[in-house]
């Protein structure tokens, strides 16, 4: 029913550009007077037509688009569309983010960054993150177009993946732009799928916004709506002791038997998303604008199992600690409202902003009958943002926010043609989930105290003719970190280390051009722990990506491509283990991932308009018949075929 839903909106918006393009033809015929007769002859003139139709009007180069943050701070770059074929083929999240991240082995299940991030919002937060990559890669692009566009970028995975985005903007008129995106994900499960449409993963998610301009320019306005379903059926990984079993095959290739079982069969997770966002600003003098913004945001976080279904896997511990009912029922839900008013502006190369924001925020634990504390409240907040612009490559800015309770972050960046860095330090609240909780399988009480976080980061950018080498370092300190663990009486629970941890990660990027149209771009950090109090952090100590890959135009220029290997690599070490009943990763000892290499052969392709890519995934697990766990109990995505193409349609 959804593919049907999918394939008749995409027969509306082609159907609707092509009208729009008959009644606002681009064939311009115009009147020509032949030369040595007479305007006025008396007689019947013979007339040419001229027919321009051929050629291109609207294209990448008149659509143009911007971000919020680009408009907020008065810089006028709107860019042309992208139409690049460079690493087109990571279309899956995880290789979007350079494998950075760990997932459960299927396209649109939970992510943990592998490396700690230093936490945005210092405030009150649910402390579920672990779908946030799906919602904050999504945020729209404001337009600015000479004519309506549409985007259909359609994407068949192997093994039953599929990803969508259908985009379509237009101008009503040369100051106001409206548009929309739809990105639905459907994922099969990947451990004994029922058919073709047993889908672990049903993610649906859509916008709309708008962004206008007054005639004389002073006043600006941006909105939006968005909203995400994500549903997931957990299914705990694969259960080596299956029923009828005499000896258990605990071998490390025992999770990649095609006829393993999972360990869960009825639980289901999911997270509902939706905001309203509104930015405006008014010119109030040639150097100050003054701007409000609103923000509503709700976060809906369930989980839900059949416990008589899934008690054979034994995969929960006796619910000693939880609610003890026939169905597990848990959901959290956190909201807020946003007020942010300031002042802003340019002076020569400077920009400043100064603002007062207040949020209103509240969250509820269905089974809760007393809420944690702090779990509703009021936050004030002032703040700057400054940033001196040196040239056109070369800027340094910063962000000071302060909440008036006294947690702060501090965010500074430098970039210049030859140097990056970065300074991020941040005084946070605990999530609120981590303070109480109560479901079917977890409970407890804490008390947290506030969590701390430095983060210092450097590259330095250098060319030598083919070669590129661009050396880097990150240190990170962390205090009052949390973390979750195994327990006795449940899978995992949140500790509070009292103790630091102490990260540092010097790395080395390089891209070297071969001969001809060969590049050859190698990635390799190494990690060490300087102190890791409470065993709270994992990390490969290797961590490896490298791309050989050929880029050129052929056939008379008329086909581009971008074809070649990705190859990533790990060491052993103990990757984060995951709890479907709490969404959370935690800290495990039980089981080792192994070091691994995965191979990727891939084909990107440019003709006129339209981009495809072909790629073969996990080609040595074709011969090894085995591959890796990228999250204990949980097997890789199997070698398999993905393809995707990318059609932009213009008036």
């Amino acid at each position: 029913m959804r593919t049907r839903i999918l394939f008749l909106l995409t027969v509306f918006l082609i159907l609707s550009v092509d009208v729009q393009a008959q009644k606002d033809s681009t064939v311009h015929r115009r009147f020509v007077q032949p030369k040595n007769e007479p305007v006025n002859a008396g007689k019947r003139t013979r007339s040419k037509i001229v027919n321009d139709s051929a050629k291109i009007v609207y294209g990448p180069k008149t659509t143009l688009s911007t971000t919020e943050t680009e408009i907020f701070e008065n810089k006028k770059n709107y860019v042309p569309l992208d139409t690049s074929i460079y690493n087109l083929h990571r279309w899956d999240f995880v290789k979007k983010f350079e494998n950075k991240y760990q997932d459960l082995g299927n396209m649109g299940t939970a992510m943990n960054s592998l490396f700690p991030l230093v936490a945005d919002q210092i405030g009150a937060t649910p402390g579920y993150k672990v779908y946030d990559v799906y919602w904050e890669t999504a945020e729209p692009r404001f337009y600015d177009t000479k004519s309506p566009f549409a985007r259909i970028n359609v994407i068949w995975g192997g093994k039953g993946r599929a990803m969508t985005h259908i985009e379509f903007t237009r101008n009503v008129h040369k100051r106001w732009n409206i548009g929309f995106n739809y990105r639905p994900i459907l994922s099969v499960k990947q451990v004994q799928p029922s058919g073709k449409t047993d889908y672990q993963v049903r993610s649906q998610y859509y916008d709309f916004y708008t962004s206008y301009e007054s005639k004389n320019g002073k006043y600006k306005l941006l909105a939006s709506y968005r909203r995400i379903n994500h549903q997931v059926k957990e299914n705990g990984g694969v259960l080596l002791k299956r029923p009828g079993m005499v000896t258990v095959d605990t071998s490390y290739k025992a999770y990649f038997d095609p006829n393993a079982v999972p360990n869960l069969s009825a639980a289901a997770s999911s997270e509902l998303r939706n905001s309203i966002h509104f930015f405006h600003q008014y010119q109030w003098a040639k150097p100050t604008q003054v701007y409000h913004v609103f923000d509503y945001y709700r976060q809906i976080n369930t989980f839900f199992d059949t416990r008589a279904t899934d008690a054979t896997s034994n995969y929960f511990p006796v619910p000693t600690a939880g609610i003890v009912t026939a169905n597990v029922d848990d959901v959290n839900t956190f909201q807020y409202l946003k007020n942010e008013i300031g002042f802003k502006g340019n002076a020569a190369f400077l920009f400043y902003d100064f603002y007062y924001k207040n949020r209103i925020y509240n969250n509820n634990m269905a089974n809760l009958l007393a809420q944690p504390a702090h779990a509703q409240g009021y936050e004030n907040y002032v703040g700057s943002r400054i940033s001196f612009r040196f040239d056109s490559l070369s800027y340094l800015s910063g962000q000071a926010e302060y909440l008036l309770d006294g947690h702060y972050k501090i965010f500074g960046s430098l970039r210049t043609p030859w140097l990056d860095a970065d300074v991020k330090s941040a005084l946070a609240k605990p999530g609120l989930m981590q303070q109480k909780y109560l479901g079917g399988y977890n409970r407890w009480a804490n008390n947290f105290t506030n969590t701390f976080t430095n983060q210092v980061s450097g590259r330095i950018k250098a060319q030598f003719g083919f070669l590129s080498i661009y050396p880097g370092l990150t240190y990170t300190l962390l205090r009052n970190y949390i973390f979750f663990k195994s327990d006795v009486n449940q899978l995992t629970r949140p500790y509070q280390s009292a103790g630091t941890q102490q990260i540092v990660s010097p790395d080395l990027r390089m891209d070297i051009k071969l001969h001809g149209h060969l590049r050859l771009k190698p990635y390799a950090a190494y990690t060490k722990l300087l102190s890791n109090d409470d065993q709270a952090i994992s990390i490969p100590t290797w961590f490896v990506n490298v791309q050989l890959s050929y880029e050129n135009f052929l056939f008379k220029r008329a086909l581009q491509v971008h074809t070649g290997i990705d190859v990533h690599a790990n060491n052993q070490y103990n990757a984060y283990g995951y709890n479907p009943a709490i969404q959370q990763f935690y800290v495990q000892n039980n089981i080792a991932s192994p070091s691994f290499w995965t191979t990727d052969v891939f084909l990107n392709g440019r003709i006129k308009r339209g981009r495809f890519f072909v790629k073969y995934n996990n080609l040595l697990q074709t011969f090894t018949k085995q591959g890796y766990l990228p999250t204990p109990l949980y097997p890789n995505l199997r070698n398999t075929i993905d393809f995707g193409f990318e059609l932009i349609l213009f008036d």
